[in-house]
């Protein structure tokens, strides 16, 4: 049986939970809809979920349209929960992006529709709440057609707009499916001016496929209006999931905790068979699968490709990890697609009795998502978490009491920087001289690198100058120092140079076993390195960055210089605004931690009518006072401070 991993993706309360139970409705999956509003639809299953009618988790359900499986993966659509769309686009053959016919092309639409076009993900869209009053056909094809991509085909017509007797049409006009094959298919447009007769359905499946046009579908997810057409294509012009080569490849997309607190790993097979009792290698971990469900069958004993399957037993596994044979030569990594999140605050447990379980319960809520990125202040007692929104915050309260009974507080949110090196910086301090405690000597050199090319380590010391463990050491301390910069934020690009090594060799004295006083260990590199590399950076120099987003705001054309003041006080960089009679668009950058004030002042600057659309963009250098970070660590760049910590002396 053919294998379809479909991803249905929506700004928020667009409606594709509800698609979602419309789906499995007439699949035969369930006896009756579930609805949003009433909490009891199959694939929002957390309290608070239920409770707010949007989506946090992503969902697997299974079910069949003729001899085809589809395996339906029901996305968050809030922006907060990005995290967890990226995931899930990692895993899908194709997709269905959901619009509102009452709100039509939205913020996040336009970010998902960018992100899945980037990806080269076969997309249909689904035009829902064909039957709430406001609903709008041409309206919306128009704004699909200006806001997302002009290759599109609606795919019938709508009727009764705006009443509970909307209806879909199927029907597709050739004149204008082939005008939109034309201009995706420089062939098939010479074909058809050289008179040669062509088989546009066939060339309609395959330019689907290869995502260059998108066919639009308009329905009601409620009555079900338009939802058998839908059905129909995804059926018919959606790719299956590729089943070949031998070798075993997988990617893991979600973990949760069992009823026993064992790990559970979803994880997308893309080549290979996984069994049960099988070794396998992920990320730098390898274990024995103890159970496996596969989603839409149940228990297994084995996943084939194509398929998602449920994987017991591996205990280390985590989110992203690739899963492969332990005689894989290559190991593979899954790509980020989105941002990291830009903003943290620091959360605390009411109860002081607490802590150790808050801290155990964060674990295992980081496990679920990576991008929550714990940070613990030991000097200071307190735990950071990186949040994408203000809405993270609720659902991490909720599921920490509900979950774990837990009550916690936060702090107020702020702004998550990088620092960026400005020049090269050199120091070295050399093994039994009056400065140096540790018996170790360590020369390093810190040089600028480009973005987004990551911290890299060069030796230009002969990798057999000391022991291995101790050059391991420093490379590790490396990383791990340069997670707080001068200022106290992350370099996240730097290129470090061992240019200094040395040791004193394993000694005892006469008749007594090794003496460590007198002996380098690799301790001694761990602590030195910090000093020196902090002398290094502290030469040559950081700046601090802030995030910036990309912004675009729809707003009546007489409200511009209002919001024009306005976001000359948020420090934001408009460029030239593109004025229209009635609606004006204005576009540029703004700083993240101004944004919620903007979505906050934006209705009474606009009278309710301007329309947002942000995205993260890049780092810029900060205007004005250089914002400090509290150290987490011992404070190598105060080096008494430092030493009273690691030695309890001077």
């Amino acid at each position: 049986m053919e294998v379809l991993n479909l991803g249905i993706l929506a700004h928020v309360d667009a409606g594709k939970t509800s698609l979602t139970e419309r789906l499995l409705y007439t699949a035969g999956v369930i006896d009756e809809v579930g609805s949003v509003d009433d909490g009891n639809t199959q694939t929002d299953s957390l309290a608070l979920e239920r409770q707010r009618g949007i989506t946090i988790k992503s969902a697997v359900v299974s079910f069949a349209i003729g001899d085809v499986t589809v395996n339906l993966i029901d996305t968050p659509g809030h922006p907060d929960f990005i995290a967890e769309v990226e995931r899930a686009l990692s895993v899908l053959d194709g997709a269905v992006l959901v619009i509102s016919a009452v709100e039509g092309v939205q913020a996040q639409t336009r970010v998902l529709m960018r992100t899945l076009q980037r990806l080269r993900i076969p997309t249909l869209i689904f035009v829902n709440k064909l039957d709430r009053p406001g609903a709008q056909y041409d309206g919306v094809l128009r704004q699909i057609a200006t806001k997302l991509t002009p290759a599109i085909v609606p795919m019938g017509e709508a009727t009764h707009l705006g009443t509970p007797e909307a209806a879909f049409k199927p029907i597709v006009q050739e004149d204008a499916l082939l005008e939109v094959l034309t201009e995706q298919d420089d062939d098939l447009l010479e074909r058809y001016v050289d008179g040669e007769p062509l088989a546009l359905h066939e060339a309609f499946t395959a330019q689907t496929h290869q995502a260059r046009v998108h066919p639009v579908y308009f329905g009601s997810a409620i009555t079900g209006a338009g939802t058998e057409a839908l059905t129909d294509g995804i059926r018919d012009l959606l790719p299956r999931a590729r089943t070949d080569g031998s070798q075993l490849d997988g990617s893991v997309f979600k973990v949760e905790r069992g009823p026993a607190g064992e790990k559970i790993a979803y994880v997308r097979m893309f080549s290979g068979t996984a069994h049960v009792r099988d070794r396998i290698r992920f990320g730098e971990s390898d274990a024995k699968i103890t159970a496996l469900h596969v989603i839409g069958e149940g228990q297994a004993n084995a996943v084939p490709a194509g398929r998602i399957g449920k994987f017991w037993g591996l205990a280390d596994v985590q989110i992203g990890d690739r899963i492969t044979a332990t005689d894989d030569p290559e190991p593979r990594t899954t790509t980020a697609f989105f941002a990291p999140p830009t903003l943290e605050t620091v959360i605390s447990a009411r109860k002081p009795s607490d802590k150790g379980n808050l801290r155990v319960a964060l674990t295992q809520l980081a496990e679920q998502d990576p991008l929550i990125n714990l940070r613990q202040d030991d000097l200071r007692q307190e735990t950071y978490v990186s949040l994408y929104g203000e809405v993270q915050k609720e659902v991490i309260e909720t599921t920490l009491a509900t979950e774990f009974g837990l009550e916690v507080d936060f702090r107020e949110t702020t702004t998550i920087c990088i620092e960026r090196l400005v020049g090269t910086g050199a120091a070295v301090e050399f093994n039994k001289k009056d400065a140096n405690p540790f018996l170790a000597t360590i020369g390093l050199r810190v040089e600028p690198a480009p973005v987004n090319a990551g911290v890299s380590f060069e030796l230009q010391v002969e990798l057999g100058s000391m022991p291995y463990a101790f050059i391991k050491a420093v490379e590790e301390t490396v990383r791990e120092t340069l997670h707080q910069g001068v200022h106290g934020w992350q370099i996240p690009d730097a290129h470090v140079v061992m240019t200094h090594s040395g040791y004193s060799a394993r000694q005892s004295h006469a008749h007594a076993v090794f003496d460590k006083s007198m002996s380098s260990t690799a301790g001694d590199f761990r602590n030195l390195t910090p000093l020196v590399l902090m002398t290094a950076l502290q030469e040559a120099g950081t700046t601090v960055h802030e995030p910036m987003h990309h912004f675009q705001l729809e707003l009546p054309t007489d409200t511009t210089r209002a919001v024009l003041a306005a976001l000359a006080r948020l420090r934001a960089i408009p460029q030239v605004p593109a004025l229209a009679a009635e609606t004006s668009t204005l576009e540029g950058e703004i700083p993240a931690a101004a944004v919620y004030e903007l979505e906050q002042q934006l209705p009474a600057l606009t009278r309710g009518e301007g329309v947002l659309e942000s995205a993260f963009e890049r780092y810029h250098p900060v205007t004005g006072p250089i914002p400090e970070r509290p150290r987490t660590d011992h404070d190598p760049l105060h080096r008494r401070e430092y030493l009273l910590h690691i030695q309890r002396r001077v």
